[in-house]
C-alpha cells in the first residue's frame, strides 16, 4: 500500500507527487553582492525530483533587510537574473521551487546596512546574550507606521520579482525570531498601537503582507511559515496557542486558497524527543500544511507523521546530505550523515559534494 508520504497533493497550482519537502536552509553560497551563484543552481537541481516541493534558504527583500554576508537577495536584476538559472535548473527536472522572503529584523546589524542605518523591530527590543560575532546585539529602533506600510511593500515588490524570477511561488518567513515574528511575540512587540498590544494587532503586520503579496502575486503562489512557541533568538509568547490560532484562522476565513501553511515545532532542534504540538493549528487550516520538527533524524516519524495527518513533511539537514533524500526515504535506504561544520562555509564542500545512494554503492 502507498504511504501516503509518497502519495501526491496539490499544491497552489502545483501537482506534487509526494510529501517530502526541502525546508529553507541558510547556507551562504551566494556570492558577496548577494546573488546566487552556479553552485546555488547546482546544489537546488541535485535536490529536485519529479513534483517535489523545494523552498530555498531564506532571501533578502530589500538592501536595509539585514542578514548575512553571502545571503541572498531578490530585490535588484543581478539577483533575479541569478535566481533564473535556479529555477530553470529545478523546473528541468519537473520540480517546484518556492523562495522564502525574508527581513531578519533586530537580529541583523547596521554594519550590514546601506549608510549604517540602525536595525528595526516591532519595538525597541534587543536580543539578549551575543550575536554570532560575539558582540551584543544592537538595540533596535522601533518601525513608525509608515514604515511599516514600505515593508509591507518590499515584500510585495520581492514576491513579483521572484515570479519574474521563476519561482512557482513564496514563503514568507514568519519564523525564528525574525521581523514579522518580531510583531507576533508579545516579548518583542510593546508597541501601543495599530500594530501592537492585543493578538489581533500584534498578528496585523503578518495578515498585512499575506494580503499585499496574494493580491500581487496570486494566492495560490503565497505561502507563510511559522514557528509557535518557539524561543530561539529572544522569542516568547504569553497566548502561544490563542495567538497562532487566531492567526491561522484568519488565514483560513481571508485566504483558503493559500498555496500552504509552513509550521515548524516549537524548538524541535533543542529536544532530545520530537513531540507534536501543532495539531490546533493544523485543526483550523483546511488546505496544505507543512510540519517540520527535526525529522532529519527521525525519519520513521516523519513518514508516520504523513501516515496520520496527510501532511507535508519538510526535511533540512538530511537533504544536505542527502540529495536523492527522496528515493532514498522510498527505498528504506539508509540516510548519509550531515557534516555541520561546512553548513555555513562558502564552497562546494558539505554542499553539493554529497553523494548519491547509487553512487556510494559503484
Amino acid at each position: 500500500m502507498l504511504k501516503k508520504i509518497f502519495s501526491p497533493i496539490k499544491v497552489g497550482t502545483n501537482s506534487l507527487q509526494h510529501r517530502v519537502v526541502l525546508c529553507p536552509l541558510t547556507r551562504f553560497r551566494s556570492d558577496p553582492a548577494s546573488v546566487p551563484s552556479a553552485l546555488q543552481a547546482e546544489y537546488y537541481k541535485q535536490r529536485a525530483t519529479d513534483g517535489g516541493l523545494l523552498i530555498t534558504e531564506a532571501t533578502l527583500i530589500s538592501p536595509s533587510a539585514g542578514g548575512y554576508p553571502r545571503a541572498p537577495g531578490i530585490f535588484n536584476k543581478e539577483q533575479i537574473e541569478g535566481w533564473k538559472k535556479v529555477t530553470s535548473a529545478v523546473h528541468e527536472k519537473k520540480g517546484v521551487i518556492f523562495t522564502q522572503l525574508w527581513h531578519v529584523g533586530r537580529v541583523g546589524s547596521k554594519f550590514l546596512n546601506p549608510n549604517q542605518k540602525q536595525v528595526v523591530s516591532a519595538s525597541e527590543i534587543p536580543v539578549s546574550g551575543k550575536n554570532p560575532q560575539g558582540n551584543d546585539y544592537e538595540v533596535p529602533r522601533a518601525l513608525q507606521v509608515d514604515e511599516i506600510k514600505e515593508i509591507v511593500n518590499d515584500y510585495t515588490q520581492s514576491a513579483k520579482n521572484a515570479i519574474e524570477a521563476g519561482f512557482d511561488g513564496v514563503e514568507l518567513h514568519g519564523a525564528n525570531g525574525y521581523l514579522i515574528d518580531q510583531f507576533i511575540n508579545s516579548s518583542s512587540n510593546k508597541r501601543t498601537d495599530m500594530y501592537g498590544g492585543s493578538i489581533e494587532n500584534r498578528a496585523r503586520f503578518a495578515l498585512e503582507i499575506v494580503d499585499s503579496v496574494a493580491k500581487a502575486v496570486g494566492v495560490e503562489r503565497t505561502a507563510i511559515r511559522f514557528s509557535p512557541g518557539n524561543s530561539y533568538q529572544d522569542m516568547g509568547d504569553d497566548t502561544v496557542i490563542e495567538t497562532w490560532s487566531y492567526i491561522t484562522s484568519q488565514l483560513q476565513k481571508r485566504h483558503p486558497d493559500l498555496a500552504y501553511l509552513h509550521f515548524m515545532e516549537a524548538d524541535a532542534f533543542l529536544k532530545d524527543k520530537l513531540v507534536d504540538t501543532l495539531e490546533p493549528y493544523r485543526a483550523l487550516w483546511k488546505g496544505p500544511f507543512i510540519t517540520a520538527n527535526g525529522y532529519s533524524t527521525a525519519p520513521d516519524q516523519a513518514i508516520e507523521l504523513a501516515e496520520k495527518t496527510g501532511d507535508l513533511v519538510a526535511f533540512g539537514r538530511a537533504f544536505i546530505s542527502n540529495p536523492d533524500l527522496v528515493e532514498r526515504l522510498r527505498q528504506g535506504h539508509e540516510l548519509a550523515q550531515f557534516d555541520n561544520s561546512t553548513f555555513y562555509t562558502n564552497d562546494a564542500a558539505g554542499y553539493t559534494d554529497y553523494p548519491f545512494y547509487n553512487e556510494t554503492k559503484n
